[in-house]
């Protein structure tokens, strides 16, 4: 924990990784539930809005027109196709928050991770592992560090340990006298 007149670390975009169905959404998820200091990019789509989804809070939802503007403005940390529908994170929200010392994390399956390394120094590449599932070496090697998702409070608690010092401090009152 830093003191007055001491430098924090830079904050920084921690980004969790997995197959589909390891529970890389619902891990971040329970991150974001204790510890709300850690911001989560809200993702642009072009699939419609599901009945219990609000536009702009759960996604960002766009017309497939509109999606090819923002890719041709390079608006995009990364962007996927699934089926018919496309995917972004968008890259000036995310920016903004790591420039005033915000911590952020994305889910993301892991082309899209690597997809944000290339575009972003600095990133943290967190693979989430289904139990007994053992990642190609390969792939292992590209990410700082490896989960097993086993437990969802156990993950999500290694996981708000990794920010650690990366979040804000709430500032506290001075004891006089």
């Amino acid at each position: 924990m830093s003191t007055d007149g001491e430098a924090r670390p830079a904050a920084r975009l921690t980004v969790l990784a997995g197959p589909s169905g390891s529970g890389r959404e619902s891990v971040v998820e329970l991150v974001r539930a204790r510890s709300p200091a850690v911001w989560r990019p809200v993702p642009v789509t072009t699939r419609p809005r599901r009945h219990d989804e609000v536009d702009g809070v759960d996604r960002v939802f766009v017309t497939p027109a509109e999606f090819d503007r923002l890719v041709d403005a390079g608006a995009f940390l990364e962007w996927s196709r699934t089926g018919p529908h496309r995917r972004g994170t968008p890259y000036e929200p995310l920016r903004s928050r790591l420039a005033v010392g915000q911590p952020a994390v994305l889910a993301l399956d892991i082309p899209g991770a690597l997809a944000v390394r290339e575009r972003l120094s600095g990133v943290r590449l967190v693979l989430l592992c289904p139990p007994g599932h053992r990642p190609a070496p390969a792939v292992a090697a590209a990410f700082e560090l490896a989960l097993t998702h086993d437990l969802t409070d156990r993950v999500a608690d290694e996981l708000v340990g990794l920010f650690g010092s990366s979040y804000p401090t709430p500032a506290r009152p001075r004891v006089l006298g």
